[in-house]
């Protein structure tokens, strides 16, 4: 153990520091560590979930890669493509993608005696994850599609059902317009209901068989809309989305779900900014606080100080000590701001108290995301930025000499 790191050990533990002026100021410099910390931890761990949970939103609902035909027309119904593609059921040349399904979509209008809705009738086959979808459904269950017969069950929006007066059970009629106008009805029957809090979905998606879309659109069963895919990471559709591009033939084209979804993708990544200044704002804080505390430390000491230079002791070994001293300090701070901060994330991660308003943030609960990388780098990245500023104030432990240092009271 070297001698500074010793010293100062000692004089931040010794009964002397317990019951003097300078106790309330190395107080307050904990008090303002542990806030800072805890504040950090919270904006990072809910900030980052936030992002994740609507990127998973978004992507496990509408595929995290989308294929279509390269000439798809700019309204809700699908162009055809061939279901058989190369990458289909398996994407093998990029080991990122995890799963292909098939889907088409086609537009109509939902009739009832009081109300009526337009939405988009996405088929989906017997390849379709509903594993990944079950976390949307809040009442019912998905329908059992198969390859014999058509399936007249369907999923429905929880807030489409409220609004046309509907439930879990309950038919409908929805009417679809072909391209010579010529208007064709279906009965439909609700299995389940679901919510993703993402009105993009929420207020026009309702998922049913792929063979019905096949038979409005006169396709056979080798004709489909598009193919949805899904990474293994999330965090990575955009490089993996430029790779599927490449390997598709010319009259295909791939988009990730955070093209798809520009503009709230645009707003998520807004959490990232946000993140960085309240980070910056509360080191900040810490460090003005750090740097006060050592400057009074540095002034209550003056007398020691007198006499270690007296001993020989040099400038820089003295500013190490008092370095040291004051991280020292920040250990007790740095602790509590860990257990509270933690002890909080957790709370919400389990119970999910503090709700949020869907309509704005996309979702119902706060989210929070605990990486272990992160708390070790923001901690040991508030020792590191906090020793290195407390240079500049030990400076002033060079302009003491030990003949006044001594005989100062």
């Amino acid at each position: 153990m070297s001698f500074s790191w010793w010293f100062s050990k000692k004089i931040a533990l010794g009964k002397n520091t317990k019951n003097n002026l300078s106790s309330i100021i190395i107080r307050i410099g904990q008090i303002a560590v542990a806030l800072g910390l805890i504040v950090s931890l919270i904006t990072i761990s809910t900030g980052v979930g936030a992002r994740i949970a609507i990127k998973e939103k978004l992507a496990d609902f509408n595929g995290h890669i989308t294929i279509k035909n390269y000439n798809s027309n700019t309204s809700l119904n699908s162009d055809s493509i061939s279901i058989n593609q190369k990458f289909y059921p398996k994407f093998k040349e990029v080991p990122e993608i995890v799963h292909v399904q098939a889907i088409a979509n086609k537009s109509g209008v939902i009739r009832t005696k009081e109300n009526f809705s337009g939405v988009v009738f996405k088929g989906v086959g017997t390849d379709y994850d509903t594993v990944r979808f079950h976390k949307f459904l809040v009442k019912g269950h998905f329908p059992k599609i198969n390859n014999d017969s058509i399936m007249n069950d369907v999923v429905l929006s929880k807030k489409i059902a409220d609004e046309m007066k509907l439930d879990v059970d309950s038919s409908f009629v929805m009417y679809f317009v072909q391209d010579d106008s010529t208007p064709i009805y279906r009965r439909f029957k609700i299995s389940g209901l679901y919510k993703t809090d993402i009105k993009n979905f929420d207020d026009v998606i309702m998922l049913g068989d792929l063979k019905h879309v096949q038979r409005l659109n006169r396709w056979d069963s080798t004709t489909i809309g598009g193919f949805e895919l899904f990474v293994n990471d999330v965090e990575n559709i955009d490089p993996v989305a430029k790779r599927v591009n490449d390997l598709l033939p010319y009259n295909l084209t791939s988009e990730s779900a955070t093209s798809s979804f520009a503009q709230i993708n645009d707003w998520i990544t807004i959490f990232d900014k946000n993140i960085m200044i309240i980070v910056f704002i509360m080191l900040f804080v810490v460090v003005i606080n750090m740097v006060m505390v050592l400057l009074i430390l540095i002034l209550e000491r003056t007398h020691s100080i007198g006499i270690l230079k007296a001993f020989g002791a040099t400038n820089w070994r003295i500013r190490k000590l008092f370095i040291n001293y004051a991280l020292f300090i920040m250990l007790p701070g740095l602790i509590a701001g860990n257990v509270i901060g933690l002890g909080l994330l957790f709370i919400q991660k389990y119970f999910g108290i503090i709700k949020l308003p869907p309509e704005n943030y996309y979702l119902s609960t706060a989210p929070v995301y605990l990486d272990v990388g992160s708390i070790i780098l923001l901690n040991v990245g508030a020792l590191l930025v906090c020793a290195i500023v407390l240079l500049l104030p030990s400076y002033m432990i060079s302009k003491i000499t030990p003949a006044k240092a001594i005989n100062f009271r």
